[in-house]
């Protein structure tokens, strides 16, 4: 049996507030970044000025959350582990990046459901990404 068809509203695009909630939700996350201590390990992992990353976090979430494939259009594929590779990526990134990325759903009131809903979403890429050992 297969399931109906997500209509636009229904995607967590729409649902986070589409491009403004995308955005918001992007700034926060990098600036939580610098203001947390316990996310200054991955924010070490950034360049200095963090425009370009913003940039692309909300061009590659746009589209992952279902709205406008706006990363792809402008660089192609994400190759999310490839691009990530040259950083050492274990368990405590990993945490670190979902703790900091939850707070920035709290932070911007990403309603329950959908942040629940995101957060297990966020692991299984943010776990796929790790290229230490435990």
């Amino acid at each position: 049996m297969s399931s109906p068809q997500e209509s636009p509203a229904q995607t967590p695009y729409a649902m986070l507030g589409s491009d403004a909630g995308v955005r918001a939700l992007v700034d926060r996350f990098y600036d939580l970044m610098g203001e947390v201590p316990e996310y200054h390990g991955i924010r070490k992992m950034h360049p200095q000025d963090l425009s370009t990353s913003r940039e692309k976090l909300y061009l590659f979430l746009c589209g992952w959350l279902g709205g406008p494939p706006l990363y792809v259009e402008k660089y192609g594929h994400p190759m999310l582990r490839a691009r990530h590779l040259p950083f050492a990526i274990g368990v405590a990134e990993r945490d670190a990046w979902l703790a900091c990325m939850l707070q920035a759903m709290e932070d911007t009131h990403v309603e329950e459901t959908l942040r629940t809903a995101l957060l297990k979403a966020f692991y299984g890429t943010a776990d796929w990404m790790r290229n230490q050992p435990e």
